[in-house]
């Protein structure tokens, strides 16, 4: 697959907008990785207005990518990196790694290098703390080849050496279509970079590794304990850590629940299971994105499936999660979403129906508001602001 940047000048609606922001509001890049098999093009950059809350609906980059469902950013040295979610039927079938750089001046974004992810269904990636790996989760829909964490070195160029290092898990066998082979979905470093936490939906299982970077061929070795055990079928999808890394929190995406664990020292230790099916909700239910806000006060889960809204939690000083606010992000399956860097914005991507939206905030309170802006965007997957 050939990768070609194309920068979209439109000067004259660029300097309207930003005549319009905010006098003294710094303007951010956005990053959209999307699907590609509907008609997008791959990887938008936006311009994004925090004092109105609204994104310029003309991207001023786009980059052509398969299926760049997944974006990491590594801020200290200009790269971006991301998952290209390849399958058997797609036009390019294989599942692959890119790197990018990106202009410390104009935020341009250039491709580097590719790699093959050794699997299918690439959806999740993050960066060894100190950039020398990326660890790909692997998601693999069919059972041969199953699903697999893959660790891929980065070179001081961003360019990527091939997988170095790949595990696979025992599938739990609990769902009959689901959890029939190991299905990794997200690779999370714990905030020290010490260890690397994989949560496998196939393997009802969340696998800690522990991180040495000594040893440049198999950088990740079982920690002790290996794994955290979830209930059957409950299918763990993304984690999420406090700053401080004493708090955890993972999505159950088969169960439609939220986890909340203690982690010392690479081991989590479960203290909360919170339903996010209420008592008259009806249809299908899928937890999927988990985030807390930039001051650790709340937490926000995205609940897909029928449902479709963001759940809002606060956060008691013990740790305890407590259900403050639901509230519908207007479209079909909001897959990830984002808080804007100020905590004013909340930005959700809706994959099914084609929209990312733009929800108030109040940094106070963590309740979300008012609709500011629908932007039609096709088949958003992730939503990342640029440093």
């Amino acid at each position: 697959m050939s990768l070609r940047t194309r920068t979209r000048a439109a000067l004259g609606a660029a300097l309207l907008f930003i005549g319009t922001a905010t006098q003294g509001a710094p303007m951010h890049d956005l990053l959209i990785g999307t699907y590609t098999q509907d008609g997008s093009e791959g990887l938008y950059r936006y311009r994004f207005d925090p004092g109105s809350g609204r994104i310029d609906p003309r991207p001023v980059q786009v980059v052509e990518a398969h299926n760049p469902s997944w974006l990491v950013l590594d801020a200290t040295r200009n790269r971006l990196f991301a998952v290209n979610e390849n399958g058997p039927g797609n036009a390019d079938p294989v599942g692959r790694a890119s790197s990018f750089s990106i202009d410390p001046d104009s935020q341009a974004l250039t491709p580097i290098d590719r790699q093959s992810t050794l699997s299918d269904h690439p959806t999740h990636a993050s960066l060894s703390h100190d950039g020398r790996y990326l660890f790909v989760a692997n998601y693999a829909v069919a059972e041969d080849p199953g699903g697999s964490l893959a660790v891929i070195p980065v070179n001081p160029d961003g360019s990527l050496e091939p997988v170095t290092q790949i595990a696979t898990h025992q599938a739990s066998g609990v769902h009959p279509e689901r959890q029939q082979s190991s299905h990794v979905h997200s690779v999370v470093p714990s905030p020290d970079g010490r260890f690397v936490f994989v949560s496998d939906l196939g393997a009802d299982k969340v696998f800690v590794y522990r991180y040495d970077p000594a040893n440049t061929e198999r950088p990740l070795t079982p920690a002790e304990p290996a794994a955290v055990t979830l209930p059957p079928g409950s299918g763990p999808r993304h984690l999420a850590f406090s700053k401080d890394g004493k708090q955890a929190w993972l999505t159950l995406e088969l169960t439609a629940q939220l986890a909340r664990f203690d982690h010392a020292d690479g081991v989590l230790t479960q203290r909360q299971l919170v339903d996010l099916i209420g008592e008259n909700d009806g249809g299908k239910h899928s937890a999927a994105a988990v985030h807390p806000s930039h001051d650790g006060r709340f937490l926000y889960v995205s609940d897909r499936g029928e449902v479709n809204r963001l759940l809002v939690f606060a956060l008691e000083p013990d740790g305890t999660l407590r259900e403050i606010q639901r509230r519908p992000t207007e479209g079909q399956e909001p897959r990830e979403f984002t808080l804007s860097p100020d905590g004013r914005h909340v930005l959700a991507g809706n994959q099914l129906s084609d929209t990312v939206v733009v929800i108030e905030r109040d940094p106070e309170s963590g309740l979300l508001g008012e609709t500011v802006q629908t932007l039609p965007v096709s088949r958003p997957s992730h939503v990342v602001f640029m440093p």
